[in-house]
């Protein structure tokens, strides 16, 4: 997709915060006119700061951003967002103090246009203009914030985690309205969301991050079928072992391990207090098991096993 049709291209993109390493490494995506993209992965894969990156709120280390084959580089958010980026966060930015009706007079500086665009894709809103943001149930803030959005009819809608707090009967009245509107608008949209299932069914195409970095991409149809490769990276794991690959034997358990112990990088360490349980999950080339140790730990784990330690305080343990 990446060329002239395309309406975003990242090409090599690295991104992170301040002077530490990158959060996302040499990620290169495009989203096409009139295409909802999704991009994937568990907490922490670089989703949200891959959408900040093309916002502009976050300066990349490497790699160009373009729109509409236009280089964004050193282009400031707010020309961006005149240029035609829409970025709906997560925490939907909206004014709580604000009634519906003044949001949309706030982004078209008195225009009744962008209201009434609004209400066109989502009818309930109209009823609901006098009432204050801050007053408004979950779904119908997160229907004002997509709403304000397609107001302004961008060429590129990035939605990060639209479901947030949602049921998913919600969401599901929210997403066919995205898919809707990019496909009688041209406008291309990369789309974060927790609900696999739910957004692969609206996409085209998929990315998949894992630790900030490409795992599989491919057409939202044969995405949605590799259930293997979608649980190893919403798991935290690599690419999903293939069908007769052995299993890796365990690591061996170790000695206690004290609550300051350092452990191989990567690992996720959550202390409770009192007596412990550590749950190890083991990530490998041969898929994924659950072993369990009462208070101690593996000592370490060699490659290529990469794995995460959660400590627990079991209910009713001596």
């Amino acid at each position: 997709m990446a060329g002239t049709d395309a309406v975003l291209d990242l090409d090599g993109l690295s991104v992170g915060y301040g002077r530490g390493a990158p959060v996302v490494r040499d990620l290169t995506l495009a989203v096409g006119q009139s295409e909802v993209v999704a991009l994937l992965g568990a907490n922490g894969a670089g989703k949200t700061t891959t959408l900040r990156a093309i916002s502009g709120l976050l300066k990349p280390a490497a790699g160009t951003v373009r729109l509409d084959s236009a280089d964004l580089a050193g282009v400031s958010p707010t020309a961006r967002a005149r240029l035609g980026i829409a970025h709906v966060p997560h925490d939907r930015g909206i004014f709580f103090g604000l009634t519906v009706a003044e949001h949309f007079r706030l982004d078209r500086a008195g225009s009744s246009d962008g209201a009434d665009t609004a209400f066109a894709h989502f009818p309930a809103l109209r009823e609901l203009r006098g009432r204050k943001a801050g007053l408004l149930s979950g779904g119908e803030q997160q229907m004002l914030a997509i709403a304000r959005a397609l107001a302004r009819e961008p060429r590129l809608l990035m939605l990060d985690e639209m479901s947030l707090g949602l049921a998913p009967v919600v969401v599901g009245r929210l997403l066919p309205v995205v898919r809707d509107f990019a496909t009688a608008n041209g406008t291309g949209v990369l789309l974060v969301e927790q609900h696999v299932h739910l957004a692969l069914r609206i996409a085209d195409r998929g990315y998949v991050l894992s630790h900030g970095e490409l795992a599989a991409s491919g057409t939202a149809a044969s995405l949605a079928t590799d259930s293997d490769l979608l649980a190893a990276s919403y798991l935290g794991g690599g690419t999903p072992a293939r069908r007769g690959t052995p299993r890796a034997t365990p690591p061996e358990e170790g000695a206690g391990l004290r609550q300051d112990a350092r452990v191989t990088a990567g690992s996720r360490v959550a202390g409770y207090g009192g007596r412990r349980v550590a749950r190890v999950f083991c990530r490998h080339a041969g898929g994924h098991r659950s072993i369990f140790y009462r208070d101690n730990f593996p000592e370490r784990i060699m490659p290529p096993v990469t794995h995460q330690i959660r400590l627990f305080r079991l209910r009713g343990a001596v």
